[in-house]
């Protein structure tokens, strides 16, 4: 067999995509080793009291006892607040929507696969992602998993060529009907007519209880605030920016008549504009702190980019421009990315990920956009 029976770490989650890695290697002569991240308990993953682990480690070792592969658990509870929770609490409070997924795959998820995978002696590392990783040249390309329902690049632009070259994503060729129809024919029907998760995994209910959770004196800190309009004009009180985001229409706690959408969050004077769905509209935007290839490769004109996930591709052209406002973040390392059709709701803390056609071509952080038309007209 051409990888000689190599030694690959799953990351297990318990769930339908993972539990289907971990067949499919194994059908594929690989020697299977399984881990399961402890990160942040919920009180719904427990379904008995005094129950010692979360349900979802104790399906994945149940999965890893009935396949006959070695699994464990890595409790990373306090890393993950450090540095996961900390991150989304953190951007919240600059005025921020962030995405914490794209934050915790580098920066924590594959970082401890890593680990673990160099302490297990395990060759690869593999993911249920529906994505695809392709050797060009001597590095490694990320792809569009097939089934663009599912595909997940958009939360992994930040994973470096270290970890790219090592991963291994089984389902990335593959659409989820026929992930559930390989389940049920291996004998794990249950499994495969199984549910998903589609909420971020740390939070059990809203964002904003979160919040004031994990900062307890967060509506004191912050204050009742000011809902403007487009002219910067007063037009009535909010409990405070943490607690809107860019596109926002529903519990607003303002009547005004008609549909309103935040527009624009100031932290600073602890604003909230808000506006009609036109408002929403942008022809460009400002990204930062992004990891964007050569402009060689957009050559073609094909280059497009993604502004949320699942959001559709807009094309689009970028180009570096010089920081004139270095007070509202992204350092020198900025980009004006100009939109071929009209974007809604393009809101900063998201990412905007780069494609041209199905493989990606980077990503940015969206940040700031104070004086984007001062850009435009350079």
């Amino acid at each position: 067999m051409e990888h000689e029976r190599k030694k690959v770490l799953v990351g297990m989650s318990g769930g339908i995509d993972s539990s289907a890695v971990c067949l499919k290697l194994l059908d594929e002569g690989y020697e299977v080793v399984g881990v399961t991240m402890r990160v942040w308990d919920l009180p719904r993953q427990f379904a008995d009291t005094g129950q010692e682990y979360p349900d979802f480690i104790q399906d994945a070792r149940a999965l890893a006892a009935r396949l006959g592969i070695a699994h464990y658990v890595a409790d990373e509870r306090t890393a993950f607040k450090d540095i996961v929770v900390r991150n989304f609490v953190d951007e919240y409070l600059a005025g921020c929507t962030p995405n914490p997924c794209v934050m915790c795959n580098p920066a924590f998820k594959f970082r401890v696969l890593a680990e673990w995978a160099d302490k297990l002696g395990c060759d690869y590392i593999a993911t249920g992602h529906y994505v695809r990783v392709k050797e060009e040249g001597g590095c490694y390309g990320l792809y569009c998993g097939v089934d663009g329902k599912k595909d997940q690049s958009y939360f992994l632009w930040r994973l470096g060529q270290d970890v790219l070259s090592r991963c291994i994503f089984p389902l990335g060729a593959l659409r989820k009907e026929d992930v559930r129809g390989y389940l049920a024919r291996k004998g794990f029907e249950m499994k495969a007519r199984g549910g998903e998760s589609m909420e971020v995994c740390f939070i059990d209910k809203d964002y904003r209880e979160f919040l004031r959770e994990q900062v307890p004196d967060l509506d004191r800190r912050v204050g009742e605030g000011k809902f403007v309009d487009v002219q910067g004009r007063v037009i009535g009180t909010h409990c405070g920016f943490p607690y809107f985001t860019v596109g926002q229409r529903k519990g607003l706690g303002i009547a005004l008549g008609k549909p309103a959408y935040v527009l624009r969050l100031n932290a600073r004077k602890n604003t909230v504009m808000l506006g009609d769905a036109e408002n929403l509209e942008a022809c460009a935007m400002l990204v930062c702190g992004g990891r964007i290839s050569s402009e060689a490769d957009w050559a073609d004109g094909q280059l497009s980019v993604r502004i949320r996930y699942r959001s559709r591709p807009i094309p689009c052209s970028v180009r570096q421009v010089k920081n004139r406002f270095p007070e509202e973040g992204g350092g020198e390392d900025l980009w004006l990315v100009r939109f071929k059709e009209k974007a809604s709701a393009v809101t900063p803390g998201q990412s905007a990920v780069f494609y041209v056609g199905d493989k990606m071509a980077g990503g940015a952080y969206i940040g700031s956009q104070r004086g984007l038309q001062a850009y435009l007209e350079d």
